[in-house]
């Protein structure tokens, strides 16, 4: 092997003999007394021999009289040396011959030292000299020194010492890059973990230190180790400077390089079993000065980059470069053996591994830092992102008009509510402002919007009274009651059972709810509507009783009364109203649909005065009650070609009538959309044109309520229908809340009182009181009355007795078709003649 140490000039106590040599060529044969006898030899140029890489055998001639005292001792420095024969002459008589090398067991060697040993003893009388034969495949090194015992081993100490501190430098440095790996696991601290123990079995075979103590049986596996440790430490020192410098990420094309190198050193590595002693040993020493200089170069190409470890990098592998070529050439016999050529190596080792080590701290400490401030920044980040995400929840959970919960919200709450609580009935209850469009186009959205804020305060805080209300939200500032659904719509959650107890309550919401906004010095109605539906009675999920609420609210309850609650008849969006809405358009064009007559009896004469028209469908599966039925064609627009089909009937039917000998009126039901029709009054005069004949005997009937819906149109269109001659009356008087003002400007000429004033008149004292009043209110108006829903024998009489003109009822008869009322018509006449008979 290549690389070794010798000696320099120390302490006192030995001497550096002046020797002669012959170099004896591998294929010629030579033994002691040919060499003694021999005119080759030569005087040695320098203090010790180095021959460098030679295959030749070299003896040593040395005088030894030169040191006094009686026992001597004679190193030999290189402890890499294969066969060693040391030769005592006395007077030119061999007195001790002892065969060594490293190529003999170690326990063999006459004194267990590193270095080669040779003690003997002299006698002042007497001539001696040592003649050493020396054969190795490595580097030809014989640093002899010649020494008093006592002196040796007092400077042995003191030199093992020194190599102590080194191992120890370097164990430290093994062992702390150890604990780092095993705590942070990251393969950079391992690789100088492996690197830096390279270099010490490195050191430690070059010393002889390792076949002293580790393997001191076995010289095959000592040469061998010799052989492996300076690829193997390349090879890792290499891959930790790769990551080191991050060579991947910093320069891909340095990257490859050192790829190569590793490699290469595996090769050599695996060429080292392959291959004599002599052929390794140049190789490996050859290839390492190359290694050693990628590596030193690597640093400064790095650091010129602006690699903030390259700095270290460069100063540490700078020194154990240039102490590893310091020692290779000295093997080499390029440079003479002193203190810094014998231990270049070691020097710069120990020095690159305080420096790496320090570096690796520095960077330790940096990595710490940049990962705290990256914490500090991912945290700040993580709570920068938190905020974020609670504000975009915020946005996502509340109107960012009113600040109130919005419609995901009110639908979490009213799940939340259902899954909690299933046994218990819950109203989910839906106000929409109807008459925001007419305040927009008023005072602008900015107005608008300001008056949906005032709304809903003021709207959170009533409902937040109610008996049972649900919060749908609350916070440590506020509850919220309210949900915002859209620009102009709320909604709420309250107990069903617990707020029906208190139906004040309600009534007071309800008027609190409806009553003007003051607003710049106005009273700004906003006519709200509320409607309700109720969990499970209408449905168990948020989105279908919150959609149903929605219908509720745009019922003609919710219109008339301001409040409604959900009918499922009266649904015209769920998928069983969508089909009979098909079937019912289906009925008309292929004139599936009935009119049914119910009569009008007067009290004062006991004859059948008129007939009223009802819609009936008589050859449908299910029923679907009239009432229904008029919903329906309302909700989705059929209410046009419905009526105008009833009127054309009636028509008919009349006629029908005239030829059968009953000339009495029909009364037909209009609805208030009608009304509305620009071109109804037209469509209505043109029909009676067609049936001249029935002019003045058709009486269209109109709802109290559904005139009060659009009042100035309506009464338009009631003024234009009788200006044509047509009949009016007044239906379901007393269901609403008309005035008596607007009463009176009807060109109507016959009042129809509900049958909710009339079915209990018999026993509530009330309802007598009420329909008393309304028919002598009535009649000083000048209207007929007729009084509807009359069903026994005693609620005539009374009706009789107060002065009302007409009944109808289930006293007389159900409705009844064509055919079926005309035959009872005919048993009715019959009858009223044998009375007059009789």
């Amino acid at each position: 092997m290549a690389f070794g140490t010798q000696a320099s000039p120390a302490p006192s106590g030995f001497a550096e003999p002046d020797m002669d040599y012959i170099r004896v060529a591998p294929a010629e044969q030579m033994d002691l007394k040919e060499a003694l006898a021999s005119d080759r030899w030569q005087s040695l140029e320098g203090e010790s021999p180095n021959f460098g890489y030679i295959r030749d055998t070299v003896w040593l001639r040395i005088p030894v009289s030169a040191i006094p005292g009686e026992r001597k001792l004679l190193e030999i420095r290189y402890p890499q040396l294969d066969e060693i024969t040391f030769y005592l002459l006395e007077n030119g008589v061999v007195r001790q011959r002892i065969p060594t090398g490293d190529h003999f067991p170690f326990d063999q060697r006459q004194i267990q030292h590193r270095n080669f040993l040779f003690s003997f003893e002299t006698d002042p009388e007497s001539d001696y000299q040592v003649i050493l034969r020396v054969r190795t495949q490595g580097a030809m090194q014989i640093p002899v020194r010649l020494w008093n015992p006592r002196d040796f081993f007092e400077a042995t100490t003191i030199e093992d010492q020194m190599h102590a501190i080194y191992y120890g430098i370097l164990i430290m440095v093994i062992f702390f890059n150890l604990f780092i790996f095993l705590a942070l696991r990251e393969q950079m601290y391992l690789l100088y973990v492996l690197s830096t123990l390279g270099y010490l079995l490195l050191i430690g075979s070059l010393n002889g230190s390792t076949y002293q103590l580790l393997w001191p049986g076995s010289p095959w596996l000592h040469n061998q180790a010799m052989m492996l440790t300076v690829p193997t430490a390349l090879i890792f020192t290499l891959l930790f400077s790769r990551a080191f410098l991050n060579l991947p990420s910093t320069s891909p094309r340095m990257d490859r390089l050192v790829w190569y190198t590793v490699v290469v050193n595996l090769v050599v590595a695996v060429i080292t079993f392959l291959t004599d002693y002599s052929v390794a040993s140049r190789l490996t020493v050859a290839l390492a000065i190359p290694s050693c200089l990628l590596l030193t170069v690597i640093g400064p190409l790095q650091w010129i980059r602006g690699n903030p470890q390259a700095s270290y990098y460069t100063i540490a592998w700078g020194l154990l470069t240039l102490g590893s070529a310091v020692t290779a050439a000295n093997k080499y016999g390029l440079v003479p053996t002193n203190f810094v050529t014998a231990y270049g190596m070691e020097i710069g080792s120990a020095l690159e591994a305080i420096l790496l080590t320090i570096a690796l701290a520095a960077r330790l400490y940096q990595e710490r830092e940049d990962k705290v401030r990256a914490r500090e920044a991912e945290i700040t980040a993580m709570a920068a992102r938190r905020a974020a995400e609670l504000r975009l929840i915020d946005q996502a959970l509340h109107n960012p008009l009113t600040g109130l919960p919005n419609r995901t919200c009110l639908e979490m709450t009213i799940n939340e509510l259902i899954t909690r609580e299933p046994d218990r009935r819950f109203s989910i209850a839906v106000i929409h402002l109807t008459n925001l469009p007419a305040i927009t186009k008023t005072l602008g959205h900015r107005n608008t919007d300001r008056l949906i804020e005032l709304a809903a305060r003021r709207f959170n805080s009533v409902v937040g009274e109610l008996p049972g209300i649900c919060p749908v939200e609350s916070t440590e500032q506020q509850n919220f009651y309210l949900a915002s659904l859209e620009t102009a719509t709320f909604g709420f959650v309250v107990e069903a059972d617990v707020l029906a107890k208190t139906p004040r309550a309600i009534v007071r919401a309800l008027e609190e709810i409806r009553a003007p906004l003051d607003y710049l010095g106005m009273q700004l109605p906003l006519d709200p509507r509320t409607g309700t539906a109720i969990y499970p009675d209408h449905a168990t999920d948020a989105t279908t009783l919150i959609r149903r609420a929605f219908i509720a609210q745009g019922s003609r309850d919710a219109r008339d009364r301001g409040l409604a609650h959900y009918q499922p008849f009266r649904d015209s969006y769920s998928a069983d109203r969508l089909t009979l809405v098909s079937e019912l358009r289906h009925a008309l064009r292929h004139s599936e649909l009935a009119l049914y007559l119910q009569p009008k009896l007067s009290l004062k004469t006991r004859n059948v005065v008129g007939l009223e028209a009802l819609i009936r469908w008589p050859g449908r599966k299910k029923p679907i009650p009239a009432d229904e039925l008029i919903a329906l064609a309302e909700q989705t627009g059929l209410i046009k070609p419905l009526t105008r089909w009833a009127l054309e009937q009636s028509l008919e039917l009349r006629s029908r009538l005239l030829d059968n000998g009953c000339p009495h009126n029909i009364s037909v039901n209009i609805s208030p959309n009608n009304l509305r029709e620009p071109d109804f009054p037209l469509f209505v005069q043109r029909l009676m044109s067609r049936y001249h004949v029935h002019r003045g005997a058709i009486t269209l009937e109109v709802t109290e309520t559904s005139m009060m819906q659009d009042p100035v149109n309506s009464l338009r269109a009631l003024n234009s229908l009788h200006a044509t001659g047509i009949p009016l009356s007044i239906d379901d008087f007393g269901s609403g809340y008309s005035s008596l003002s607007y009463i009176k400007q009807l060109p109507a000429s016959e009042i129809k009182i509900d049958r909710s004033l009339v079915t209990d008149l018999a026993t509530q004292a009330d309802d007598r009181v009420i329909v008393q009043t309304t028919i002598e209110m009535c009649h000083s108006l000048g209207y007929r009355v007729v009084a509807e829903g009359v069903e026994s024998e005693e609620t005539m009489k009374l009706l009789e007795a107060m002065g009302c003109d007409m009944v109808q009822g289930y006293i007389l008869t159900p409705p009844l078709p064509f055919d079926e009322m005309t035959l009872w018509l005919s048993e009715r006449n019959i009858q009223d003649n044998k009375r007059k008979i009789g």
